[in-house]
């Protein structure tokens, strides 16, 4: 994902039909408009898809994430100047998707099935309906220290350092293992953030349930976990995507006096490695390994939706088909990119042809394949990331010890009643 990446990474793609400066649909079937908020959406269109099709015109229009949404809904809710494909973050794809203002496009799913990865898909669906589908997956994986490994566990083979994380207990001995081998100098990990995607994808339920907020046992299991770490000084107390963050992937991170604090390992889903790791941490090339870690989990990705209204719904379904599912373009852009892509019949075909040197000559790309296998997807919801922004709220109280559990609870579900009315 060519983008900078300042929380969750993802998007969903959109192409309109334009007729004119203001995108909408013309009707036209050689022309289509395509909204983005990332150039990556735009290179896939100009360097694969336009020769692919020398007869469409293509107007591309490239908006900042963050002001993104505030440009699509208006012209969504009214119709007005309206695409007929557009691009839509993995914060806030659901929210589209449940809508009622895309295009269904279940046959061109249905058509393609046999080939396509299915949590992607459930992401996209509502209802029984495919709304929105992906040329890539993003599951997560447990990304660590080759060196740390070697000096602390004795090994860095990751099939061996895979059993001190198989799951969580085994997760939380490791931690104070760690910290008792380093005489408290490694952290398992440096913000208690990074745990919040695994715990999310060992729910069984997902945030709302019959209209109400439900708390699963898994996310409780979350807040006595980081508060764990946070006591026993076995987490980094720095925030996710702060200075700090950044800092212990080099090595660099440092306590209140002054004292180096070595970070073991970072939850990182597939663009972690190349937009996480390597661009924050270059001259660290070669002491990385990655290891499924205790559960699958998956965070970003990139999916295409259309509007429901185009006057050119089957020039909108070839772009999505093709960038979805097409054979010879997704493995092309797999072997340039490195990126996972959602066609297993590609995946297969190109899964072991794959050296990281920056993970030491590991096939990261085959660990990513089967993770992705056992990814969950149908657990999102449109109102995700209001009420997960409102628990990392609550969690941050209670372990600075601002808040009980209980309390903290208590006034997560006043919030969330408050502001989503569940």
């Amino acid at each position: 994902m060519r983008r900078v990446i300042l929380g969750l990474c993802s998007a969903v793609l959109v192409v309109a039909l334009c007729g004119g400066c203001q995108a909408k649909s013309s009707g036209d079937p050689n022309k289509l408009v395509v909204w983005s908020f990332t150039d990556e959406i735009g290179g896939l269109v100009n360097d694969y898809y336009k020769p692919a099709h020398p007869d469409m015109v293509i107007e591309y229009s490239l908006t900042p994430t963050e002001q993104f949404p505030n440009k699509l809904d208006p012209v969504l809710a009214s119709g007005q100047g309206a695409p007929d494909v557009f691009g839509l973050e993995d914060a806030f794809v659901r929210k589209y998707v449940e809508s009622g203002l895309l295009l269904d496009i279940t046959d061109v799913y249905e058509a393609n099935k046999s080939k396509i990865l299915q949590y992607p898909v459930d992401v996209g669906s509502y209802n029984g309906k495919v709304y929105g589908m992906s040329w890539q997956a993003a599951p997560g994986a447990v990304f660590y220290k080759r060196s740390l490994a070697q000096k602390y566990l004795g090994t860095d083979d990751p099939e061996v350092v895979q059993t001190y994380f198989r799951d969580l207990p085994t997760f939380l001995s490791t931690a104070d293992l760690l910290k008792e081998e380093s005489g408290g100098t490694c952290v398992a990990i440096s913000a208690f953030q990074d745990l919040l995607m695994p715990y999310k994808a060992a729910r069984q339920q997902p945030w709302v349930v019959d209209g109400k907020l439900y708390i699963d046992p898994a996310m409780e299991s979350y807040l006595d976990t980081v508060r764990l770490l946070h006591d026993k000084g076995e987490e980094g107390r720095v925030a996710q995507w702060s200075e700090g963050w950044f800092a212990g992937m080099q090595g660099k991170l440092t306590d209140e006096r002054n004292n180096t604090v070595e970070v073991f390992s970072y939850f990182l889903p597939t663009w972690g490695l190349h937009y996480v790791l390597k661009t924050n941490a270059p001259d660290t090339a070669g002491d990385w390994a990655m290891i499924p870690g205790p559960m699958p989990y998956r965070w970003g990705g990139t999916w295409i939706a259309a509007w429901k209204n185009t006057k050119n719904p089957e020039g909108a379904k070839e772009l999505i088909r093709y960038l979805t599912t097409d054979d010879s373009f997704l493995e092309t852009y797999a072997l340039t990119s490195g990126d996972l892509v959602g066609n297993t019949v590609v995946v297969d075909k190109i899964k072991d042809s794959f050296s990281e040197p920056f993970l030491g000559g590991q096939n990261h790309y085959a660990v990513f394949a089967e993770l992705a296998k056992e990814v969950n997807g149908k657990l999102t919801q449109g109102t995700d990331q209001a009420i997960e922004g409102l628990f990392l709220e609550a969690t941050n109280a209670y372990i600075n010890a601002e808040k009980s559990k209980e309390q903290a609870i208590q006034d997560f579900r006043s919030q969330v009643n408050a502001q989503l009315g569940l």
